[in-house]
């Protein structure tokens, strides 16, 4: 009975990886869609507006993140990986705003550095007036950005998934010998 048991538990995994591989090569062909329709509007964009106006050059001189990877462990005790925004405070805004130690009377104070403004749009680096391509690169590579995390998850579903489908042939194997 426990034979039978491991082989209907070894039929669904096999159905379950099956599905998940076909979901990952689906999602695979839509990242690399997303992502050379991105390379394409960027492209486009460089000629449109020159290629020096669209470059490294352009860059902010302090670059932060928009957005971040989040994981969360699911019921099955996989990861799920996600990408989310990235909360616009920098790791010396987490900490006290007062001193540990209090200045005595008469010393001068000298003035708490600003705060770092928030993230703007990064397309505002490279003028106010953008093209339309430029703005549909930023959007293929969002999206893109969002299928990767989707297929980092999916990767690891499917590792799992094979990792529980060789215990079970191994216990199988162990169970019946010859037939296996």
């Amino acid at each position: 009975m426990a034979a039978a048991d491991l082989r209907a538990e070894s039929d669904a995994l096999l159905l379950q990886l099956l599905q998940d591989l076909e979901e990952l090569e689906g999602k695979r062909a839509a990242l690399n869609a997303r992502v050379e329709e991105g390379w394409f509007s960027l492209s486009k964009a460089r000629y449109t507006m020159g290629a020096k106006s669209v470059g490294p050059l352009q860059y902010a001189s302090s670059m932060v993140p928009h957005c971040c990877v989040r994981t969360r462990d699911t019921q099955d005790g996989l990861q799920k990986l996600w990408v989310a925004r990235a909360i616009a405070q920098i790791p010396e805004e987490l900490g006290p705003h007062e001193p540990a130690l209090r200045r005595r009377k008469g010393l001068p104070k000298t003035p708490e550095p600003e705060p770092p403004e928030a993230p703007g749009d990064p397309l505002n680096w490279f003028g106010i007036l953008v093209p339309h391509s430029l703005r549909q690169a930023q959007a293929s590579f969002k999206e893109g950005l969002q299928l990767a995390g989707d297929i980092a998850s999916l990767q690891i579903r499917i590792d799992w998934h094979q990792s529980r489908f060789r215990e079970l042939q191994k216990k199988l194997r162990q169970l019946e010998p010859g037939a296996a």
